[in-house]
């Protein structure tokens, strides 16, 4: 009986091996597209934007088998509650990176309509930096998880606030562009956008270092971050103060 369970319990570390390293994979594509995007918008290299997009059925599929490696675990395993918040953590990981990829194609589907267009000021630039902080978040996230490293979850988490302040003093840049030349508000829009998807891989990557914390210490960070975004409120002041 003993030879059995230990023969159980090396085909379920084997398991949990695999899984993890199909993470850290997924993990690593994301990263290269997180830059990929945000670099093909600033140098407005088409022949890159595509291979964002393209390069995010694979993000997909990764995601497809990750999430029916880790069913198939839980199902045959039957893991023990340490073990099997390994398991769910790699399913909500796997998700939010599915979902940053995502974004990443969006901000490349962008690039192909702003080639077309005038280039407005240097925030392009601006917005590949901002990209590159989401990008070593991302990238600390997931060396925290596999050093099981709540410390460094809790400092990803925290400067997830330094994007939100990057992310709101583009908007301003936004908004003076456009009001300085009404021609330039359809770029500035779409430009807006991409820093606002570049925002939400930033609260992705967050959400991801709230699983390592929870893997790490069995708890949720007990104090979750208000968000920065001061868009929405400055929007509808200057909305306010066009009509009046």
């Amino acid at each position: 009986m003993t030879e059995l369970n230990n023969h159980i319990v090396s085909a379920f570390d084997r398991d949990l091996e695999g899984i993890q390293a199909q993470i850290m994979k997924m993990g690593g594509l994301v990263e290269a597209a997180i830059m990929e995007a945000a670099t093909s918008l600033e140098t407005r290299d088409i022949e890159k934007a595509e291979r964002v997009r393209n390069g995010d059925k694979l993000i997909d599929a990764l995601e497809e088998t990750l999430n029916d490696e880790a069913a198939r675990v839980i199902a045959l395993r039957a893991p023990t509650a340490s073990d099997l918040r390994v398991v769910l953590s790699v399913m909500r990981m796997s998700s939010n990176l599915e979902r940053i990829g995502d974004l990443a194609k969006n901000i490349a589907k962008r690039t192909d309509v702003l080639v077309q267009m005038p280039q407005v000021g240097d925030t392009p630039t601006s917005l590949r930096r901002m990209a590159r902080e989401v990008e070593l978040m991302l990238k600390d996230a997931l060396d925290a998880y596999i050093q099981r490293d709540d410390a460094l979850a809790l400092d990803v988490i925290a400067r997830d606030e330094d994007v939100d302040k990057m992310h709101n003093a583009l908007f301003r840049e936004f908004l003076t562009f456009m009001l300085e030349d009404p021609s330039n508000i359809t770029a500035c829009m779409h430009l807006h956008f991409i820093a606002k998807n570049i925002e939400r891989m930033g609260d992705h990557v967050t959400s991801i270092a709230e699983q390592v914390v929870f893997l790490a210490t069995g708890q949720k960070p007990e104090d979750a971050r208000q968000k920065g975004d001061e868009t929405a409120a400055e929007l509808g002041q200057h909305s306010a103060s066009n009509g009046s």
